[in-house]
């Protein structure tokens, strides 16, 4: 029901995205999706490209008066850096001297595989499409859907729990988070003070070096009904949803549902969360009787949501652009070179958290829109109320 594209490159004209299913009556919060876009570009450790863009979403088509009628929904976010590369990657033939070739693929990178899979000579073109900054138009389709969970009560946000080495092992409560949302000097994302000034330490030791470090962040959706996904179908389950749209995300390498790695070690005494009841009303923060002493399995039980809080955490590798290139081969004479160097980031993980954030939203929103339906936003409140009221009396 809810189906989304992207369009351009890193070094392009602009990033263009396309959402479609997106119900009639939404309003659109232009400032809230330019803050989400902010919001990507920040942390310590970022790299000189985040100096030139200022990214801003436009829209195109499926808002009117600022709400959505039901049509798709089209947007364009420009790339200032494009005045610096229209010579070198022109639509047309332009000047073969002004290409800017990258003449070795980088390990860790799209470049080789991507060159060998395109029969392309090099892998400029591959570095164009493959770079995260395609996720900018990710983030802004998901304040779209973010701002479709609201009429559902839900919210989705993140937080970094590791630099490097460096991790913070707490539950951050909910305020905490929404406070971090709204900051407006971001340092690496994390709730904790101290062990961000920890996990700041790794970056510098990555900048001294000239490295880079990756890490973990951790995706929270906040008052998510039960009953969303199902058991019924291999795809249908919401894990393997999220999951896939978690690791579809450039340099993440894995994905954890819950306290799923420490499961995998541990008896199951220790793993799963018991059950309990209570015979007054319903908690209006888990929608039904029935309660949790824990929440290892992150909010999901057989490919549905349970109605505790949903935690899905990336594992985000280093960037694969070293300032201290590994080796590598020449594209053309084959002969053994150092790797091509871009202007780039030592460490991406609280911006991998912004996209992480909306790419669980999208799933959320599709997951929402299948259980409920509705073609208004209208119907669709109506029939998620009607649905709170059924599990409340169960």
């Amino acid at each position: 029901m809810l189906r989304f594209c992207t369009a351009g490159e890193s070094h392009g004209e602009a990033l263009v995205a396309v959402i479609s299913g997106i119900p009639a009556g939404v309003e659109i919060d232009q400032e809230f999706v330019n803050r989400e876009l902010w919001r990507r570009q920040q942390g310590y450790g970022r790299g000189g490209r985040m100096r030139i863009e200022r990214d801003t979403a436009q829209f195109i088509s499926g808002v009117r008066h600022g709400k959505t009628i039901g049509s798709p929904i089209s947007l364009r976010i420009d790339n200032r850096d494009w005045k610096n590369w229209d010579e070198a990657l022109p639509v047309g033939v332009g000047d073969p001297a002004k290409h800017k070739r990258v003449a070795s693929p980088r390990p860790g990178h799209a470049d080789l595989a991507g060159a060998l899979k395109y029969n392309l000579p090099e892998a400029r073109y591959v570095l164009e499409r493959a770079s995260a900054r395609e996720s900018a138009a990710r983030v802004a389709l998901g304040a779209v859907a973010k701002l479709l969970l609201k009429h559902v009560e839900a919210e989705v946000l993140s937080h970094v729990i590791a630099v490097g080495k460096a991790a913070y092992d707490g539950v951050p409560q909910w305020e905490q988070m929404r406070s971090l949302a709204q900051k407006d000097e971001v340092l690496l994302g994390c709730v904790d003070p101290d062990a961000e000034q920890r996990m700041k330490a790794e970056v510098d030791q990555a900048l001294r070096t000239g490295d880079s470090v990756g890490g973990i962040f951790e995706v929270i959706g906040h008052h998510l009904p039960p009953g969303l996904g199902t058991y019924a179908n291999w795809d249908e389950r919401l894990d393997a949803q999220l999951a896939a749209a978690v690791m579809s995300l450039q340099a993440i390498k894995a994905v954890e549902i819950g306290r799923g790695v420490n499961a995998a070690v541990s008896f199951g005494s220790q793993v799963h969360d018991p059950i309990g009841y209570s015979a007054d009303k319903a908690n209006n923060d888990h929608f039904t009787r029935f309660t949790r002493a824990h929440n290892n399995a992150g909010g999901i039980e057989g490919g549905i949501s349970n109605g505790e809080d949903l935690v899905v955490r990336g594992y985000l590798k280093p960037i694969s652009t070293l300032r201290r290139p590994l080796e590598s081969v020449d594209f053309a004479t084959r002969e053994p070179v150092k790797a091509a160097y871009e202007r780039s980031d030592v460490c991406v993980v609280p911006a991998a958290g912004v996209a992480g954030e909306a790419m669980v939203a999208l799933t959320l929103a599709r997951a929402a829109l299948e259980k409920f339906g509705g073609d208004s936003v209208m119907e669709f409140e109506r029939n998620y109320k009607s649905y709170c009221k059924q599990i409340a009396e169960f």
